[in-house]
């Protein structure tokens, strides 16, 4: 009965069985052989690298010895390690896997107890349980592990050798080493060869196999390179060419290895059993080209930009732009009559494409040569690419004025014409200072601010210093920076004042209609106008909501009266921007100005919301405004005084006039009720009563700093980013008030007007962050503010851009705007490109953004 149980359960497990046997078979040929097989794959993968080609036949005769040798102790060490592994074996290795070894057990036979009916039972129940385990067996996997016996892991060698091989080598370059052995050349059909052309890597162009390409004519690119193999007896097979041009150190027609470049056309001739012959034609690299395409434009603010072509039958490596001066066009007059300082000419790299094809292509150079001593002189611009080979394009000459930042002011133009007088030559500087002198003698009928003034006194006192002692380069291009800093605070102007901005802004687009201007200058201008238009919009309506004024003229004339809005204005702009691109300037100039005539006629009604209580930031907002003006007309009192210094017997009235230019509303009085009361004190008083007033205005100082301090404590918005910054800006204002408080009790005017021209900038500094502060409450809020209150994100278009202020979603607000556009788009160009060369990113993404990289 036990025999047959375990007969039975045999016959159950046959299949576990035998792959246990067969894993047995493997795990003692694995520790057995594997310096067998390690030997044999670091043979083939030498084999299929073709290390016997590069080695004398000396070297490859003894490696393949030493090969051989480990070959044969590996097979004799690994036939005496090796057992057979037998059934038994088998058994044995599964049933050691099985709980009970039920294997064993089914074999055994009950020893005492075969009398006793009880005693069986418990046996055959005892079998069945261990019949039952037998039957769930499963094949046991052979351990493969051999690193006790290979500590140093060389089998991973040889398998890594032979990887590589595979995928590098070739199982072709087994069969050279028959050539090597006894009677190997003469086992061998005939001599043999092989050969390749390479082409400049520069090109782009594939390899050529010679032994595929027909005899007679092959045309292959100029500099390629040819290589070729000789295979069997020496002398068999020769070369014949004279496409190389070389002359010393010619190697041995019977070279096994031979290698030369192809640099005139000619012939090339393996002469020999199996030999061909080709007639070599050499494909030249021409030369690239390079034009401009369309005429050269400026921006605005002066950025040039040159559109053009560049060609090559390859590919454009680099580009550079020369620009030199034309002395031939050059009007010499003023200060460019003397001759001028030597100056190298401008050299600048030309754009290439980032990424793609550049045997042709279309590119714009973009600078910016405003502060450049040639700007707007006529310079002769040359554009000249090379490609890979070092071969140079025909120079493409442009003859233009250097684009550069043109300046409405006149007295701006005046500074950035001294300017270039100075850069021109260094003997120009008496004729600088003697025109700055002429400049600054009356100061008041000329300049619109102190900071201005102090400002051209301080070049033109340093400029006469430095030329008394001897100017330097490094000084002429101190006080040059100055000069242009000068000219561009004289053209830009501070413009916390939205009329005078709004104002020049209309200058500016009228003299660009007159003057011809590009559509890209009319453009940045047009859009300069709107900007200023609803900067000026924006201060006219707070201004009547502070002083709570209400349109009784409106109320009681309504038919009278016009009512626009403001998508109303931006037709009216929209229409005037349409006359220019389509060259009716005549009509352009005349909606321009009755653009002007509404503007200035302009008043603002109140809104509902408008009408009600000032919220606490819009008091606060107010309050600083209110300060800010009081603090600019307390420099305007400082900066007549300092006038008064220089000019005593001026015309004591010209002080009143000027009371409120720019002291703003409910500061010109004061001023003049003490202009009146040192008048009516006599000449006799004057110095007595200009201490007086010294000893006022430091008093009004100080009252201004104590009443910023007090509104920086009430401050809203203290809990934002942009409020902790507005506290900073209003603390650097009370700083420089108190500067300026002690510059005034110490007479030091020139101090004081610095310190208070500096508590200005941080008023305003602090107006900005407080209205970034208190919009960034209103958004946290839930987005309910004033009238125009912040918008919530519902009230955005798909690009995220708030509504306009008429609540359209097709408002120009928060677009990229007074920025180098073109280099912006430049950039995301170059970071497309990028991206989709990522092969570690999605292909999905890839896709979309090739698919980007197409259209644009």
């Amino acid at each position: 009965m036990t025999q047959s149980r375990y007969q039975q359960s045999l016959r159950r497990i046959r299949f576990p069985l035998v792959l246990t046997h067969l894993g047995l078979w493997a795990e003692r040929i694995t520790r057995a052989f594997w310096p067998l097989w390690s030997v044999l794959f670091v043979a083939l993968a030498l084999l299929m690298l073709g290390v016997q080609d590069s080695l004398p036949v000396e070297a490859v005769w003894i490696i393949g010895v030493g090969l051989g040798l480990a070959a044969a102790t590996a097979l004799v060490l690994g036939i005496r390690w090796f057992r057979v592994p037998g059934r038994q074996d088998a058994l044995d290795r599964l049933d050691a896997n099985l709980s009970g070894r039920p294997l064993q057990t089914l074999r055994d036979t009950q020893a005492i107890g075969g009398g006793d009916a009880a005693s069986r039972a418990v046996w055959e129940a005892h079998q069945a349980r261990m019949a039952e385990r037998a039957a769930a067996a499963k094949a046991v996997s052979p351990d493969l592990r051999v690193s006790k016996r290979d500590p140093y892991a060389l089998r991973y060698v040889a398998v890594l050798a032979l990887s590589v091989a595979l995928i590098f080598g070739s199982f072709l370059r087994v069969g050279s080493v028959a050539e090597m052995t006894p009677g190997g050349a003469a086992l061998a059909d005939g001599p043999v060869w092989e050969g390749w052309v390479e082409p400049p890597a520069y090109t782009g162009l594939p390899s050529l196999y010679l032994a595929d390409q027909p005899e007679g004519v092959l045309e292959i690119a100029e500099g390629s390179r040819i290589t070729l193999r000789l295979y069997g007896q020496v002398g068999a097979l020769t070369v014949a060419e004279s496409i190389s041009g070389r002359t010393e150190d010619v190697p041995s027609a019977a070279d096994a290895s031979q290698s030369f470049d192809a640099v005139r056309a000619g012939k090339l001739s393996i002469e020999g059993p199996g030999g061909r012959s080709w007639d070599i034609a050499l494909i030249a690299d021409s030369n690239p080209t390079v034009q401009a395409t369309d005429d050269i434009t400026a921006a605005a603010f002066g950025e040039m930009s040159l559109p053009f072509e560049a060609r090559d039958d390859y590919g454009i490596r680099e580009g550079e732009a020369i620009i030199s001066l034309d002395m031939e066009a050059l009007d010499r007059r003023y200060g460019l009559a003397r001759d001028p300082e030597p100056r190298d000419e401008i050299r600048i790299p030309l754009p290439m494409p980032v990424a793609g094809n550049r045997a042709a292509f279309n590119e714009t150079l973009i600078e910016d040569f405003s502060e450049h001593p040639w700007a707007n002189l006529p310079v002769k611009i040359e554009l000249t690419v090379s490609d890979d080979p070092g071969q140079q394009s025909a120079p493409a000459a442009v003859n233009v004025p250097l684009p550069g930042r043109r300046f409405f002011d006149p007295l701006a133009a005046a500074v950035i014409e001294q300017r270039q007088a100075l850069l021109w030559t260094r003997e120009n500087a008496p004729d600088v200072i003697m025109v700055l002198r002429a400049v600054v003698h009356r100061p008041d009928d000329v300049f619109r601010s102190a900071t201005t003034y102090l400002r051209m006194r301080t070049i033109q006192r340093r400029l006469e210093l430095f030329t008394k002692h001897g100017l330097t380069e490094d000084q002429r291009d101190e006080i040059a920076e100055a000069m242009w800093n000068l000219a561009v605070l004289l053209e830009d102007g501070d413009l916390n004042d939205a009329r005078e901005r709004l104002k020049r802004a209309q200058e500016r687009l009228s003299e660009a209609m007159k003057n011809g201007a590009s559509d890209q200058e009319i453009a940045e201008l047009m859009q300069e106008l709107r900007q200023a238009t609803e900067d000026y919009m924006r201060q006219l309506a707070q201004e009547q909501r502070r002083n709570g004024e209400q349109n009784q003229e409106m109320a009681q004339n309504p038919e009278n009266m016009m009512e626009m809005t403001q998508d109303d204005l931006q037709a009216m702009m929209d229409r005037i921007q349409e006359l220019m691109e389509q060259g009716r300037m005549a009509e352009a100039e005349q909606a321009l100005r009755e653009l002007q005539e509404l503007m200035e006629n302009m008043q603002v009604t109140q809104g509902q919301q408008g009408q009600g209580q000032q919220s606490p930031g819009e008091q606060a907002m107010e309050g600083l405004a209110e300060t800010l003006r009081e603090q600019q007309g307390l420099s305007d009192q400082a900066f007549r005084d300092l006038q008064e210094q220089f000019n005593p017997s001026a015309n004591q009235g010209q002080s009143q006039g000027n009371e409120g230019r720019n002291g703003g509303e409910g500061r010109g009085q004061s001023h003049e009720g003490q202009q009146g009361e040192g008048q009516g004190q006599g000449d006799g008083e004057g110095q007595q009563g200009q201490q007086g007033q010294r000893g006022e205005l430091a008093d009004r100082q100080e009252a201004l700093r104590r009443e910023v301090e007090r509104q920086r404590g009430a401050m809203p918005g203290q809990g934002t980013e942009a409020g902790r910054r507005a506290q900073e800006a209003l603390r650097d204002a009370e700083r420089a008030m108190d500067g300026a408080e002690e510059a005034l009790r110490g007479n030091d005017l020139p101090e004081a007007i610095d310190r208070q021209s500096e508590a200005m900038e941080a008023l305003r500094e602090g107006m900005r962050n407080l209205g970034e502060a208190l919009a960034e409450e209103q958004r946290q809020q839930g987005g309910q503010g004033d009238t125009a209150g912040a918008q919530s994100p519902d009230q955005r278009d798909p690009l995220g851009r708030e509504a306009g202020n008429t609540g359209t979603i097709s408002s120009n607000e928060n677009l990229l705007q007074g920025e180098d556009v073109y280099r912006r788009a430049r950039e995301l160009l170059d970071e497309i490109r990028r991206r989709s060369g990522d092969g570690d990113r999605p292909e999905i993404e890839r896709n979309y953004l090739e698919r980007l990289l197409d259209r644009f």
